[in-house]
């Protein structure tokens, strides 16, 4: 059986078109994205939106909340927690304002698309609650952009608890593809007193879900995945509890992972540096998994 990996169509002709020179590879946005999880009696769940199939980028497929880093996230913001300088090295980024936008990135979109916020009234709380009008007019001015995660934070009189997040892996969209991200994945737990909800316009689904569950839904072909969205699955599942995930945290290897397309006998091959499980093997008959199966 098929598993559910997300592989658009017109890659085979845009590697091509970029190793005959005819695109030039987009450079990257910076973008940030949260796994969110929670301790339930089956074990730790994760938070999980589906794309709307719409969407010109990963339609259908199951991936966390995040996005891109808005210029104003490098604004002075209340904070608390490892120092933008310790993320910097932490990250492997070149100073601590960038550091500080894809930190802020994070806990903004999880904030946007779930209404999930890691931040608090001092550096040692986090507010318990998150709905109400007046959450919802803040929120929907900072999805609008009419309102910077600064001067959201100013107004409710706010910390940033970066010590809530945990730096998980980094992954950069391949240099083919039209619309490229440079993604830092993070960890962290869901606030004790905030509920989850779909606050997402790109998704039409939300699911809390064991990552094993997960992981068997895409490897049975029902849950549609990017490659990093999987493995970032696989290695979650190894966890019993939130608290152990972000522990472990610390110890993830954040060396970026790039996917790589080159020809052999007559054959584009499509992979991913240590994850092998990703490799497409595209013919005239069309892209093929690494035991010769559709994808």
């Amino acid at each position: 059986m098929s598993n559910g990996q997300w592989y658009p169509p017109e890659w085979p002709d845009r590697i091509r078109a970029l190793a005959a020179g005819e695109i030039t590879a987009a450079v990257p946005r910076r973008a940030a994205t949260v796994m969110l999880l929670k301790d339930t009696s089956e074990g730790a769940h994760v938070h999980m939106l589906r794309r709307r199939a719409s969407m010109a980028f990963a339609g259908g497929a199951y991936v966390y909340p995040g996005g891109g880093v808005d210029e104003r996230d490098a604004r002075p913001v209340r904070w608390a927690g490892p120092s933008p300088s310790e993320w910097a090295r932490r990250l492997g980024v070149e100073d601590e304002a960038s550091a500080q936008a894809i930190v802020c990135a994070a806990v903004r979109e999880t904030y946007e698309e779930a209404g999930v916020l890691l931040a608090g009234e001092t550096g040692d709380s986090v507010v318990g609650d998150t709905t109400g009008d007046d959450w919802e007019t803040d929120r929907a001015a900072l999805v609008d952009r009419k309102l910077s995660f600064a001067e959201f934070l100013d107004r409710r009189g706010l910390v940033l608890r970066s010590d809530l997040l945990g730096a998980w892996a980094r992954w950069i969209t391949p240099e083919f593809e039209p619309r490229r991200f440079d993604t830092w994945f993070f960890v962290a737990s869901l606030p004790r007193g905030q509920r989850t909800r779909n606050a997402s316009t790109e998704a039409d689904r939300t699911v809390w879900i064991r990552p094993a569950d997960a992981a068997a839904g895409y490897d049975k072909g029902e849950l549609l995945m990017m490659p990093p969205t999987i493995a970032t699955l696989r290695v979650l599942g190894r966890f019993a509890t939130a608290a152990e995930a972000l522990a472990a945290a610390a110890g993830q290897d954040l060396a970026p992972i790039l996917a790589q397309a080159r020809l052999e006998d007559g054959e584009l091959v499509l992979s991913w540096p240590g994850h092998e499980e990703f490799t497409k093997r595209v013919g005239r008959a069309g892209p093929a998994g690494p035991t010769g199966g559709t994808p």
